[in-house]
């Protein structure tokens, strides 16, 4: 995983301020099996990789928490894989949301501005990301963009994280909920393929309800590998082109950011929390 390996580590463009999350590397040096680096002498030293990028971005993640908190905002970070309807979800929850909770988006993808521009659509505020070849995004670009919207203009903060069920669910942005999409084209044994992911997640969303008969996929299958994985999560099933059972989910949404929510982000990521009712 990235934390693991650095990749992406030169990513970013000029909105996000490039990628703050450098991976010190000395070119006459090799990597060998288990991290470790090879002299080009055949000497050996082993080299910790992992330390470095999840400490500096916990760090810059209780920053935006702070930040965020201080601006009252309910943020959500919202992760699944590509194709699963992130944006669209997104958009209809906005909108349907007008009247009663100002929402702002900040969407990260490698390459184009089409999800952005989606979004516009609904008349609100985005920012988009680029981030190269990085495959997630990290609480410094989180940071940069979200500095570039009137946040006391806002209720509700969105993330669209990069289509992935893998990198992502190691970096904290300085959420309040991360939000993991399952669609029903996708087959119902994702949580158990992503197991890390689904896990981390205070709500799971399974999406595109309506083509599950078309999709031939198994519900009930579906909704127990999310309740063995994702046990503490609370979970909506949903149609955000027909809006079936969108309304509980907003619903949701606003009593937690009227409850003021705060949830104990010193507890393990992957960790059971409560949310407020």
């Amino acid at each position: 995983m990235c934390q693991e390996c650095g990749c992406g580590s030169n990513a970013g463009d000029a909105n996000t301020g490039g990628n703050p999350l450098e991976h010190a590397h000395d070119p006459n040096l090799e990597h060998g099996p288990g991290g470790r680096e090879y002299g080009q002498f055949g000497g050996r030293r082993t080299v910790d990789l992992n330390r470095s990028l999840i400490e500096k971005d916990d760090l810059l993640a209780e920053r935006n928490r702070e930040i965020f908190r201080s601006k009252k905002l309910l943020v959500l970070n919202v992760v699944s894989s590509p194709g699963s309807g992130k944006t669209t979800f997104i958009r209809e929850t906005a909108a349907r949301l007008a009247g009663k909770l100002r929402v702002g988006v900040i969407v990260g993808d490698l390459a184009t501005d089409n999800d952005a521009r989606q979004l516009r659509t609904a008349g609100i505020p985005v920012v988009q990301i680029k981030t190269g070849t990085m495959c997630h995004l990290d609480a410094d670009m989180v940071a940069n963009a979200a500095a570039q919207l009137d946040l006391d203009q806002l209720d509700v903060l969105v993330i669209e994280n990069v289509g992935n069920l893998v990198c992502p669910a190691d970096f904290d942005l300085g959420e309040d909920l991360r939000v993991v999409l399952l669609s029903t084209t996708e087959g119902e044994d994702k949580p158990l393929k992503y197991p890390p992911m689904f896990h981390s997640a205070h709500v799971a969303i399974v999406t595109k309800g309506d083509m599950s008969n078309a999709a031939c996929f198994d519900r009930d299958f579906a909704l127990a590998n999310l309740r063995r994985v994702s046990h503490h999560a609370h979970i909506f099933e949903l149609s955000a082109k027909t809006g079936d059972g969108m309304p509980a989910w907003l619903d949701f949404l606003v009593k937690q950011q009227a409850a003021g929510l705060k949830l104990d982000h010193r507890q393990d990521r992957f960790g059971a929390s409560e949310l407020g009712s």
